[in-house]
């Protein structure tokens, strides 16, 4: 099995990196990047300029920040809650029949840390860097669900670090990007219907030799990559009391490699499904945000965002084995069919005094998962509507605090997956979930 590297486990360690959850933007992305943006719904992210985070938002924003060093750290405490409401399920083809259940909460709480870092190395030119979160998935579902074959935990975690430049062209306009290193790590546990696998394999003798029905086990499946991308985008002031941000992120290619095993597995089905290495090869999708800020009058300033994330780069992801008697051959195919999807976000913060400033927003993110037939269980994602809240405090003269708190509905999510010619079982039933984030970001100018 490949190991993390000793980058992704100290950043890991260093921020106190969980496992994220249920993806809080589109498909397994995570949107909580600082959390200063958080009491907005992130509306004008890549116009707002107003702390370290534009480092990820928008790097040329940093062109905006006072001289000086800006150093933020903070992160957001995501509390999702998902829940599977059976329907028509099928259960798979020779498996115990004792083992139906809901698969109970599959939500899990986690912390999503991140940290900035913003200085300016000359009147024109800015230095930052920024270590961050950007995909995330925990799906975990009690070990006798219905769809325990087509999934019981899913795991994605990664840590980006991105140096980024801006250079300021004129009192109006400035320009910044960057590149990106990122670590991620994927893991996957799943049931196995060895009773079906040994029917198909041998008819009734083989089914007979391996125990008779309802024998199974588990697959585990560890796998982890590096990969690399880059960014830049545009701030400009597009009238006195109005600036545009425009910001593009690059989709990055991985080949994420480890390895895979079986427990409980009979001896007759020993060769033919073997302990292995294997490979994943998959794409991350690019991003393009529309931001826009303005300035009202003296205290209300209103936010506005529109981003497109490409998901189409994911269609289906083959889980190739790499080493033994079958190298070369795909072990499993996970189908996702995504589709492209647009974030959009709008919000205002009120400047109640010199030192506090009050925040709020709304946001309507759309999911990539194009229907029931290929929702999975490993991501039964689906549009999501936020509401939030938040605030900001100048306790010292260098020194900011930003709280928020997002309250996110997620509309219900129809499935009909159909795998039963693989043993697998239909999983039909609809997905109920809500989230809840609490975000908390210190922000310290020197």
């Amino acid at each position: 099995m490949h190991r993390k590297s000793t980058l992704f486990t100290l950043v890991s360690a260093a921020l106190s990196v969980g496992v994220a959850p249920q993806a809080l933007a589109a498909g397994f992305a995570l949107h909580e990047q600082g959390a200063s943006g958080l009491g907005n719904a992130y509306a004008g992210a890549a116009a707002a300029a107003e702390d370290a985070t534009t480092v990820w938002w928008n790097p040329a924003g940093m062109a905006r920040l006072a001289p000086g060093k800006h150093f933020s750290l903070g992160g957001t405490y995501i509390a999702p809650s998902t829940t599977f409401n059976n329907g028509a399920s099928v259960p798979a083809a020779l498996s115990n029949p004792a083992k139906t259940g809901s698969g109970g909460d599959a939500g899990q709480n986690k912390f999503v840390p991140s940290a900035f870092f913003a200085t300016d190395v000359t009147p024109e030119w800015n230095f930052g860097v920024g270590i961050t979160v950007p995909f995330g998935l925990a799906t975990k579902y009690d070990s006798d669900w219905i769809g325990r074959f087509q999934g019981v935990e899913s795991k994605v975690e990664t840590v980006n670090v991105n140096p980024v430049f801006s250079y300021k062209a004129s009192e109006h306009v400035s320009l910044g990007g960057g590149i990106s290193y990122q670590e991620g790590k994927i893991d996957l546990l799943s049931a196995v219907n060895y009773s079906v696998i040994a029917f198909s394999a041998g008819g009734a003798g083989a089914l007979g030799a391996v125990g008779g029905p309802g024998v199974e086990g588990q697959n585990k499946t560890t796998l982890s990559g590096h990969a690399w991308g880059y960014n830049f985008g545009l701030l400009f002031d597009l009238a006195r009391a109005t600036r545009v941000g425009i910001h593009y992120r690059s989709s990055l290619s991985y080949t994420l490699q480890g390895s895979t095993s079986f427990s409980n597995r009979p001896a007759l089905l020993a060769a033919g499904l073997p302990d292995s290495d294997v490979q994943l090869n998959l794409k991350t999708p690019d991003s393009l945000a529309f931001s826009a800020v303005h300035q009202f009058n003296e205290r209300w300033q209103l936010l506005a965002d529109a981003t497109l994330t490409r998901w189409s780069t994911i269609q289906q992801l083959p889980l190739v084995r790499t080493s033994g008697t079958q190298s070369g051959a795909t072990l499993d195919t996970l189908t996702f069919n995504f589709r492209d999807v647009w974030r959009y976000s709008a919000g205002a913060s009120c400047q109640m005094s010199s030192a506090l400033r009050l925040k709020a927003g709304i946001a309507y993110d759309q999911a990539p998962v194009p229907d029931a037939a290929t929702r999975s269980v490993r991501l039964p994602d689906q549009d999501r509507t936020w509401f939030a809240i938040g605030a900001a405090y100048q306790f010292r003269p260098r020194d900011k605090v930003d709280l928020g708190y997002s309250y996110v509905t997620v509309k219900d999510a129809d499935i009909n997956n159909n795998q039963t010619a693989s043993g697998k079982g239909i999983v039909n039933g609809t997905y109920s979930a809500t989230i809840h984030l609490f975000g908390v970001q210190y922000q310290h100018t020197f």
